[in-house]
């Protein structure tokens, strides 16, 4: 076969990139489920704060540990197989968790879920890079947020809607079967790189040739590591994802519904907004980065801009709902910024490290609400006053303050480290 000398045609790449990204909706949809689902969980398996918190981050302990393996994965074994074989166990895990008939089993579903979805983003910035042209790299990493949050947005009120009418474990099962159909498609129409499909690849030579002819897995951990970019640009992420999934994924509806008042279903309404936000300011802080030519300064502008919002949010109590639903907004949207990171990550090191240095810094960014969410918990149930609702607990105003300066710190960090990182000016590192 003759070999063409044209790229793929634009329409055919981003079908190849959307079917990895489906992978990436289910696993945000997994990701912010139970923040909709907490009175239930806690009532089936008799959970406090701090366990169910613990339950909820199983799906962190195992994302994180798998995002080096999948950076590492991606560059040396291809992201065709490494989706599919993600999305079936992830269905698995799914139907462990819908059938589990104690907190444990339910553990190790979440913990299924979170290890096999965690492939989902890195495969699809593998993609992005051989299948779309470099300037629309940072977009991709933008719209591959905009996927995920919708699937955390079908986590908010239809799943709400959804449990209230059929349970959350038919919901959960329901859930396993789709994700089992995404996996099918994956293997029958992704293909790792243009060539595979008698197109030119987008991939550097030298990276495109660096994954043919494989290498020593162990070195690309320690080679990434020796850029200064790569420790900042591992640790600021967590600050800003951490504090949204935290309060989105699980503690917000709570929080809403005992210190504002509302209903279960706009309470999720409100983090579903929140989410909304965020996934329109991947995509824009990609394309305007893109735009510019550089990453730094709308790096700190954004954290610089949701810790003044999350600090009003957390802090003023009794804000007026309109005034706290604005906040929200504008810290989820400046949320987007974090997007930047894989772009800014990936130009900071050689192009052959590509898929090691995304797996690195998707890692850092599930360090936030991996850490944060039970660590919130563990305040909450340290100050509970005693107090039962409906056989749940409640938590006062003050134990929800507490709680929450663990992400405005973190936060903080964030926003302080991204002035110490170094401009790479939308130029791949040679």
């Amino acid at each position: 076969m003759i070999q063409r000398t044209d790229h793929p045609p634009l329409h055919l790449s981003w079908m190849i990139w959307g079917l990895g990204a489906m992978l990436y909706l289910i696993g945000f949809y997994q990701r912010v489920a139970p923040g909709v689902m907490t009175a239930e969980l806690m009532v089936d398996f008799s959970l406090s704060a701090a366990a169910l918190g613990n339950l909820s981050a199983f799906y962190f302990y195992s994302y994180v540990a798998m995002q080096v393996p999948t950076g590492l994965l991606a560059d040396h074994w291809g992201p065709r197989r490494l989706l599919t074989l993600g999305a079936m166990i992830a269905a698995v895990g799914t139907s462990v968790f819908a059938l589990a008939s104690d907190v444990w089993w339910a553990g190790l579903g979440r913990l299924l879920i979170g290890g096999s979805v965690a492939v989902a983003f890195v495969g699809m910035l593998k993609l992005a890079g051989h299948w779309l042209p470099q300037k629309l790299y940072a977009l991709a990493s933008g719209m591959a947020l905009f996927f995920g949050i919708l699937g955390a947005v079908f986590a908010g009120v239809p799943l709400r809607l959804l449990v209230d009418g059929i349970g959350w474990r038919s919901v959960m099962l329901g859930s396993a079967l789709l994700t089992a159909a995404v996996a099918l498609a994956i293997w029958w129409l992704v293909r790792d790189d243009p060539s595979e499909k008698n197109y030119q690849s987008y991939a550097l030579d030298s990276e495109h040739q660096s994954e043919r002819k494989g290498g020593t897995l162990l070195n690309g951990i320690g080679e990434v590591f020796r850029y200064l970019n790569t420790w900042l640009l591992f640790l600021i992420p967590g600050g800003v994802v951490g504090t949204v999934l935290t309060f989105a994924g699980l503690w917000g509806v709570p929080y809403l519904t005992s210190h504002y008042g509302l209903q279960k279903t706009d309470a999720a309404a409100i983090c579903s907004l929140l989410l909304i936000a965020w996934a329109i300011g991947g995509p824009v802080f990609g394309w305007l980065s893109d735009h510019l030519g550089h990453r730094k300064p709308l790096y700190a502008l954004g954290c610089v801009m949701q810790l003044a919002s999350w600090s009003l949010v957390l802090l003023v109590p009794a804000l007026p709902v309109w005034l706290l639903i604005s906040l929200l907004i504008v810290a989820g949207f400046f949320a987007g910024n974090m997007i930047i990171g894989f772009a800014y990550a990936r130009e900071s090191v050689p192009s052959y490290l590509s898929g090691t240095i995304s797996g690195v810094v998707n890692m850092g960014v599930m360090m936030g609400p991996m850490v944060l969410q039970p660590a919130v918990g563990w305040v909450l149930d340290l100050l509970w006053s005693g107090q039962l609702v409906d056989g749940v607990r409640h938590y006062g105003i003050e134990a929800y303050r507490s709680g929450f300066l663990l992400m405005l710190g973190w936060l903080a960090l964030s926003t302080l480290l991204i002035f110490f990182t170094r401009e790479t000016h939308c130029r791949q590192y040679r």
